[in-house]
């Protein structure tokens, strides 16, 4: 794929803050006293008229952690606010999010059980496949997105996004095995309803054998919303306490990219888009702004941008502490995430900041 930064691959300098970050340029003969730009401020109508950056609820897409069992209603210690949910009351929270105006929902599973093939991962009896086909039963809930998250490291005993086998080190991931998994998790999660598939693995052209295998069973019109460039973050901490999907032993670092490495952030995108991916989702939001805005100016396909755990964590705590105004925090924070160019925004503070937006 041709694209801005197509020549990085090449050259890397050509890709240097420097040159990615291009200040604009200003040729103003005109200076104070007689511009002003308090005057554009003033009124609250006037900042409303000349306001570059626009937040609706439209823009938001609301995370939920389906859990196997009925009326369960289980709040996630590490992030207040958050639930595990049944299937039955994630259709009620559906409901509500789609009362508030809300684009869509990005659904995570917790099996019954574990195995090293991550069978409730790709199984039709799954609990994120059953969780879609009752969201897509519910009629409240009908304009909603449903957005499979696809990945293997909630459903697999060891905890990890792939299949695990003896390496050099004691154990590695095997990539190309990892591949036929999450295209049967893909596929299932298709013929179940999902809206989109969001694989998140970080596996090596895992994009083309998703796109491959939803082409050739009925499902080419399922687009494909890559985590292109996922990385190995401490800000996901939380999470894996809502998923359950901590490692059983090592880290992510061998297939989640290094914090360090903007650079490679851009291959990862452009090799996912070669393969077919439609839409793009960035994570984690907040310490990575400057990695949305470099693939805002060099792809110019949809893209997102994932407020993740430990970034919600961080800020309720504080919020918890009254050290931070919590309804101007909200907003603000998601505001930045799309200032440096996320078309949406995943975010835990959804349905909060949808209520704030009306």
């Amino acid at each position: 794929m041709n694209s801005p930064c197509s020549e990085v691959v090449q050259d890397k300098t050509d890709c240097s803050l420097s040159t990615l970050f291009r200040p604009p340029r200003y040729n103003l003969s005109m200076s104070f006293p007689i511009q002003r730009l308090r005057r554009l401020r003033r009124t609250a109508p006037l900042r409303s008229l000349v306001r570059e950056t626009a937040l609706d609820a439209g823009d938001l897409i609301y995370p939920i952690f389906l859990c196997p069992g009925k009326g369960i209603r289980k709040e996630i210690s590490s992030m207040p606010g958050v639930f595990n949910l049944s299937v039955d009351e994630a259709v009620r929270e559906a409901e509500e999010a789609a009362s508030l105006g809300i684009a869509g929902l990005l659904l995570f599973g917790l099996p019954e059980t574990k195995d090293e093939q991550a069978t409730g991962a790709w199984s039709d009896e799954g609990i994120v496949q059953q969780g879609l086909r009752a969201l897509k039963a519910s009629p409240a809930a009908k304009d909603l997105l449903l957005i499979a998250d696809t990945c293997l490291c909630e459903y697999t005993a060891n905890g990890h996004c792939g299949v695990v086998i003896e390496g050099r080190d004691g154990w590695e991931i095997d990539n190309d095995p990892s591949l036929e998994l999450l295209a049967k998790t893909a596929v299932s999660q298709a013929r179940a309803g999902a809206d989109i598939i969001a694989p998140s693995d970080m596996m090596d052209g895992r994009v083309e054998a998703i796109r491959d295998a939803l082409d050739a069973t009925g499902f080419a019109n399922t687009p494909i919303m890559s985590y292109a460039s996922k990385f190995a973050s401490a800000f996901y901490g939380p999470f894996r306490e809502a998923a359950d999907s901590a490692p059983q032993f090592g880290d992510r670092r061998s297939y989640q990219m290094d914090p360090a490495n903007l650079r490679e952030a851009l291959r990862e995108i452009e090799l996912d888009l070669e393969e077919g991916a439609d839409m793009l989702l960035m994570k984690p939001a907040m310490p990575y702004l400057d990695v949305v805005r470099a693939a805002r100016d060099n792809f110019d396909v949809p893209m997102g941008a994932y407020q993740v755990s430990g970034e919600y964590s961080m800020l309720v705590a504080a919020f918890e502490k009254g050290w931070l105004d919590r309804d101007r925090t909200i907003l603000e924070s998601l505001l930045g995430i799309k200032r440096a160019g996320a078309e949406f925004i995943v975010t835990y503070f959804a349905k909060e900041a949808a209520k704030l937006l009306k």
